[in-house]
């Protein structure tokens, strides 16, 4: 049997001799940074702790960049968004047992969100593992079990050999479609060793490719090459795989209105004659795309937002791709297709016959008609006015993200994102918090461009602390607060379904005086002063926030 040994990673007469003679005084935790820099990181967040000190002291010895949070589930909050913003791996340095177990809150994000977060944790030394009541600090009888339901993949070492292996092979599982989170760990004294072997070179991990099978590609072509009424939803696959592009070319190949996911915002344009934009919490959407004979949905599992809460019933063919395996066909039986977004939606762009329907266009204008009428019944003008200010002074390159508040909800339906993958939000599992330390993460990844934090005072509370990251690394960001003096949100639910609110109403600082103290420059603000206060914190350097006292309320549901 003969091999080929040219796509091999080669040394260079330097390296090899480096080889041979590897600087004094590594131990595992340069290992890990060796792999981290070999396997192409820049970046790298987390908090230290006790058990992982030997990674954090190796981080002196190399070249990258260290951004430290105060919490570890806003560290992952932060990796996340650094993930989603550069599709590149984002490392997470964690500790063992408070600290690892802080941070799931945020891998759970990142895992509904398809964000590439790799977690590398520590763990009490070698001797203590295997499920014994040793008694060491931070124990867990076995740690790995808290996150194995969460993240994609657990990679455990246990010699300092093993250390390279296992990181690439995580970087691996969490490049690989659809993108998530995975988890490294690593003993305290695997950590702590000294080490005589080589440094780690070039490592490779490239993920493997996720094609669509080229028979379910011909069929779901025919399908929708002879459509009366097809029409696409865009999830956050298609953002995901940076297949926005080749979205829009398919549409107007075969004519097809397209609606984004909350999480797919940006995927199609927003003015498009074919743009249904994103009111998918809406019965006259649902009626129309019910009223498809042929329905694409790419990159989503249409769950229950994108769903309309499970209202939403399909009575043409069903087309679904679909990275995640386990959400194909998990909601509404389909022609399903096990593919990253943009390779099957390249096939299908070569397969599709060109198909002309000039009554498309107008059929978009009266559902986005209704949809008007609908929220202008509603005495809502402060909240679209509110929307529409923070639209006027955002950049249209600018990336935003939004915790889980009021605004939020309203944006998920109608904020125009301008460009794909600029708006992100925690809609993926729910959290509150994540706004102002995703923003960070943002920011860390470009800081030419500044970037908006949306949160209402309850999920400001949550991060409060990363004003001291923001001003520490001077980080070019912005932090609406929108102040309702309470869970907004968890208030109208909670008034709707019981005639009043319990555990929702919140004592809170004077944030403009609380971030003036951490040194970040703010400003309240009211309405009618919110597109140029905004603007003009977007557009100074560093961190800055702007408060809003306002009361917002949603607009009425329609799957109720």
């Amino acid at each position: 049997m003969s091999h080929d040994h040219d796509d091999r990673p080669q040394l260079t007469a330097a390296q090899a001799a480096a080889v041979l003679n590897p600087p004094a005084g590594r131990n595992g935790g340069d290992l890990v940074v060796e792999t981290l820099q070999g396997l192409g990181a820049t970046t790298v967040f987390g908090l230290p702790g006790q058990h992982a000190l030997g990674m954090f002291d190796a981080l002196r010895r190399s070249s990258l960049r260290y951004v430290g949070l105060r919490v570890e589930n806003n560290a992952g909050f932060a990796a996340d968004a650094y993930g989603r913003i550069t599709g590149e791996v984002a490392p997470l340095l964690l500790s063992t047992g408070p600290g690892a177990l802080t941070s799931l809150a945020a891998l759970q994000e990142a895992a509904a969100a398809s964000a590439p977060v790799l977690a590398i944790s520590s763990q009490i030394p070698s001797a203590g593992l295997g499920g014994g009541r040793h008694g060491y600090l931070h124990e867990l009888r076995d740690q790995q079990a808290s996150v194995r339901d969460i993240v994609k993949s657990v990679h455990t070492v246990r010699t300092a050999s093993q250390i390279p292996s296992a990181i690439a092979a995580a970087w691996e599982s969490a490049l690989t479609a659809p993108h998530g989170p995975v988890w490294v760990e690593i003993p305290q004294d695997v950590l702590l060793a000294e080490t005589t072997l080589p440094v780690v070179s070039a490592m490779d991990a490239s993920p493997r490719e996720l094609y669509p099978r080229p028979e379910l590609t011909v069929a779901a072509a025919h399908l929708l090459s002879h459509a009366e009424r097809p029409v696409i939803i865009a999830g956050g696959g298609v953002v995901r795989s940076d297949a926005s592009g080749k979205l829009r070319a398919l549409a107007e190949k075969i004519d097809a209105p397209v609606v984004t996911t909350f999480g797919g915002k940006g995927a199609f344009p927003w003015e498009h004659p074919l743009s249904l934009r994103s009111w998918l919490e809406d019965r006259h959407t649902t009626d129309f795309l019910e009223d498809a004979d042929v329905l694409l949905v790419v990159g989503s599992g249409l769950g229950e937002l994108s769903s309309n809460y499970h209202t939403f019933r399909p009575r043409g063919r069903v087309i679904q791709i679909e990275a995640d395996a386990g959400k194909l066909e998990s909601n509404h039986p389909a022609l399903g297709i096990h593919s990253d977004a943009r390779e099957a939606l390249a096939d299908l762009l070569e397969a599709v016959e060109r198909r002309e329907d000039p009554g498309a266009a107008e059929r978009v204008r009266t559902v986005l008609e209704k949809v008007r009428v609908r929220i202008e019944a509603q005495d809502l003008t402060l909240e679209q006015q509110v929307l529409a200010a923070v639209r006027e002074a955002l950049p249209d390159a600018a990336p935003s993200f939004w915790d889980m508040t009021i605004l939020a909800y309203w944006a998920w339906s109608a904020f125009d994102a301008r460009r794909p993958n600029t708006m992100h939000s925690a809609q993926g599992a729910g959290g509150l918090g994540y706004g102002f330390p995703a923003a960070i993460g943002a920011a860390a990844a470009d800081p030419t461009k500044p970037v908006l934090a949306v949160s209402g005072d309850g999920g400001a509370m949550y991060s409060i602390a990363e004003l001291a990251t923001a001003r520490q690394y001077d980080l070019p960001l912005t932090w609406l607060i929108v102040d309702d003096g309470g869970y907004g949100i968890l208030r109208e639910y909670m008034t709707g379904a019981f005639g009043e609110s319990t555990g929702t109403e919140l004592a809170r600082p004077d944030f403009v005086a609380l971030a003036e103290s951490f040194g970040v420059p703010a400003v309240r603000t009211g309405p009618e002063s919110l597109a140029a206060d905004l603007a003009k914190a977007l557009a100074a350097p560093g961190p800055s926030v702007v408060v809003l006292p306002a009361l917002l309320r949603m607009f009425e549901p329609t799957h109720l």
